[in-house]
């Protein structure tokens, strides 16, 4: 059994340091792909952020008709969102630069995640190359159930 990547005893739910409104000040997402509700821990080492799932998310009605299942991509997409925000709020990229996804390795699904449940998402800092790229071993949690775990690298992208 896999362990948490960052002890629960380092984050709370009734302390949500970072919200909606703030997110949306570092990382470009908007509408039904702004994915993250909040952040619960944002270190230089570690970041743990939540998604609540809704019962009218944009993809229930569709996947799968009568047993909704969360699209592993959007699981992922909640990941690299964290990430995202976690290396443009740690000094990894210079201001006028974004991240973008750059790749997924060694991602493993390993369970669904479902309309009503709280979707846990950890990260730990992995190799960082300033304003290139950087790695993060992540996991997704709903309760104690390890839903997906794996290596998430983002690029850096400029304006110009």
């Amino acid at each position: 059994m896999k362990s948490y990547l960052v002890d629960p005893s380092k984050f709370d739910f009734d302390n949500v340091v970072i919200d909606k409104k703030a997110i949306e000040k570092v990382n470009p997402h908007r509408f039904e792909l702004m994915l993250l509700d909040g952040i619960l821990l944002s270190g230089e080492e570690y970041a743990v952020g939540y998604k609540d799932i809704a019962d009218d998310a944009f993809w229930v009605r569709g996947h799968f008709p009568g047993k909704p299942i969360m699209p592993g991509v959007l699981v992922c997409e909640c990941a690299a969102q964290l990430s995202s925000y976690f290396a443009m709020t740690n000094g990894m990229v210079d201001p006028g630069g974004y991240v973008g996804l750059g790749g997924l390795e060694s991602i493993r699904f390993r369970g669904p995640v479902v309309p009503g449940d709280r979707l846990l998402l950890m990260l730990k800092r992995g190799k960082v190359r300033r304003n290139a790229m950087f790695t993060a071993e992540f996991q997704g949690w709903v309760e104690d159930t390890l839903v997906i775990d794996g290596l998430i690298k983002g690029i850096v992208l400029n304006d110009s």
